[in-house]
């Protein structure tokens, strides 16, 4: 196989190439300047042969992966600033995770506001898509991973002063739709251009329903911390799988959820689904003792608890390996989770220049070998 660095223009050929519109087997994508200029089927044009042209082999190439939902990585968390949110970043670019949304936990509204605003440079040049509050409009009795003294029922004061913290940083809100204010808060996260998830809630089927008028489009982390699901009151899992207009989270690492879950939810899901990591500082490092904002979290084993407790903190989780487990346990095809971890999140940002291998994205590539293992990843043209 021949490896030169993409330069100005350079045809990546695999045996196949994931697309919106299908698997090409074989196929190529061409790169110019950091964008993709074409995609094919079949061998690589004649003229892209030579120099300018990277065979992969027995490869997949898939569009880099974005995720929707995570808290840090390589022992470093996005709520310690700026120069541990680039660890985080490399940690997860190495596993094939070109684009990612940093994720906060419940805090009091001023240590949110400055967190937000220290994330807003690195939202700025690009390297994060934004920011999600997971907190502080959480659920008490579904609270996960959260310090109970830091949840709060929304205010239009509080919605309106994080969202002015750093103008465009906050990219997604996690609400409990039950709470007093919850619903105003989702129609103005909405009005925002804000994407309004639901989670950590303890909510019934009518209040899902109430939160998707009022503009709820992302379902946090479905099945996990939150109302189950129960044959009289279906609760807010079904009100979420039964919406068009909402894509749901799934943490497919086998901690979180069940494979025959991760199967049920991906086939049933109205407004489809997309893979997430949920990832805490642990991912990509050793088991130990870490922070989950002001949390205390042990790691053992790779799963990630509150200290003291059986609360599952996050996960360790990267994005490659949770389309592996999707594949190989689940049982999904590997392009349905190939998408389920690129083009589907993206789509929920309204980003069309990411996620996909089609003309005029941007340059951003994972090619696997034939175990789902992560070989190469490029970023906007260029190796990392």
């Amino acid at each position: 196989m021949t490896t030169p660095p993409p330069g100005d223009s350079v045809v990546l050929a695999a045996a196949r190439v994931v697309t919106d519109a299908g698997v090409l087997a074989p196929g190529w994508v061409r790169v110019e300047e950091g964008l993709i200029a074409g995609v094919g089927e079949g061998t690589a044009p004649r003229a892209a042969t030579g120099a300018d042209a990277v065979d992969l082999g027995d490869a997949t190439l898939a569009p880099g992966f974005v995720d929707l939902h995570q808290h840090g990585g390589g022992g470093a968390a996005y709520t310690d600033g700026p120069d541990a949110a680039r660890t985080a970043i490399a940690a997860h670019r190495r596993c094939g995770t070109t684009s990612m949304v940093a994720s906060l936990v419940a805090d009091t509204v001023d240590r949110l506001e400055a967190q937000v605003r220290a994330l807003a440079p690195l939202v700025e040049t690009g390297d994060l898509l934004g920011v999600h509050l997971e907190g502080p409009w959480l659920s008490p009795a579904h609270r996960g991973a959260h310090d109970p003294a830091r949840l709060i029922a929304p205010t239009a004061d509080d919605v309106r002063r994080l969202l002015a913290a750093a103008p465009g940083t906050v990219r997604m809100a996690t609400i409990a739709p039950e709470l007093d204010g919850a619903l105003d808060a989702v129609a103005a996260l909405s009005a925002a251009g804000v994407l309004a998830a639901v989670g950590h809630t303890d909510a019934t089927l009518d209040q899902g329903r109430a939160a998707v008028a009022a503009g709820a489009r992302v379902g946090t982390h479905l099945f996990n911390a939150e109302r189950p699901l129960h044959h009289r009151e279906p609760g807010v899992i079904l009100a979420l799988l039964e919406a068009p207009e909402v894509v749901v989270e799934l943490i497919a690492d086998g901690v979180h959820v069940h494979p025959a879950m991760v199967r049920h939810a991906a086939a049933s899901a109205a407004g489809g689904f997309a893979l997430v990591t949920d990832a805490m500082a642990a991912a990509g490092a050793p088991d130990g003792a870490y922070r989950l904002g002001p949390l205390q979290v042990e790691v053992a084993g790779g799963v990630a608890r509150v200290a003291g407790t059986d609360t599952i903190a996050g996960s360790t989780l990267t994005l490659d390996r949770a389309v592996a487990f999707a594949v190989r346990e689940a049982g999904l095809a590997v392009d349905t989770a190939i998408r389920a971890a690129s083009t589907t999140p993206a789509d929920v940002l309204g980003r069309t220049d990411i996620g996909r291998l089609a003309p005029g994205a941007r340059a951003d590539a994972v090619v696997l070998d034939a175990a789902l293992t992560v070989t190469r990843v490029m970023r906007a043209g260029a190796w990392v």
